[in-house]
């Protein structure tokens, strides 16, 4: 993730931790321009600029008149997902995950840039830097979308972005015994292995992690669920 030099004070990260902090959902819409360069102190230019980072990154998307929005443009429609929604349950898409996150693991390995892996890396950190349960769960998600932009394949990311967008809607009830996760939460340790698998351009590690990472998720919350 390079942030351009030309914006100030590191303004495209700040609109990350931005977004990331605020808890945002796939596609919903981010304040109008208008508020966000007073947030940020910015112009309008600068602010734009900036814009078109996060959307070059795959962070946003933007309509001309309509505003701006969290996740990658749509290229299927959004009432489909909203009808998965209507059809899934924590194990199903677990068993999806399982059967799509390795791959796009072997392919990050693969086909990733040093941006790339760099990106994923961030992810990972802030994962374990997170102040409360909300903001790592929104670095989490991050992370796996991180890995999946990575396998520079447009249907494969698409793909699991629909996957994620269901995974997201679903009231998992998860009862916290921490206002943040522990220092030995065992997803700190998967996704760091993880990421240095892919980095390593090791492809049949990082699939191999992949899987035992969401295989080790569904260990600890389908029992807590009653699953």
């Amino acid at each position: 993730m390079v942030v351009s030099e030309t914006l100030p004070n590191g303004l495209s990260e700040r609109l990350r931790r931005h977004i990331a902090d605020g808890g945002y959902e796939h596609n919903q819409r981010l304040p109008p321009e208008r508020l966000l360069c007073g947030d940020f102190g910015v112009s309008r230019g600068e602010l734009r600029k900036a814009l078109a980072e996060l959307e070059s990154d795959g962070l946003i998307w933007r309509h001309v008149g309509r505003g701006t929005y969290i996740g990658t443009r749509p290229v299927i429609n959004l009432d489909d997902v909203a009808y998965l929604e209507t059809l899934a349950r924590p194990i199903k898409v677990i068993e999806a995950r399982l059967a799509i996150e390795p791959e796009l693991a072997r392919l990050a390995a693969g086909h990733g840039t040093k941006a790339d892996f760099d990106d994923i890396a961030l992810c990972c950190r802030l994962c374990r830097e997170a102040r409360d349960w909300r903001t790592y769960e929104a670095w989490d998600t991050k992370f796996h979308l991180a890995v999946a932009r990575a396998t520079h394949n447009k249907v494969l990311f698409h793909l699991f972005e629909t996957l994620n967008v269901v995974r997201r809607s679903i009231v998992w009830g998860q009862l916290r015994a921490s206002k943040r996760p522990p220092r030995d939460h065992a997803s700190f340790g998967e996704h760091e292995a993880i990421t240095t698998a892919i980095a390593s351009r090791d492809v049949v590690t990082a699939q191999s992690l992949m899987r035992a990472h969401l295989k080790s998720v569904r260990d600890r919350v389908l029992p807590a669920l009653g699953v």
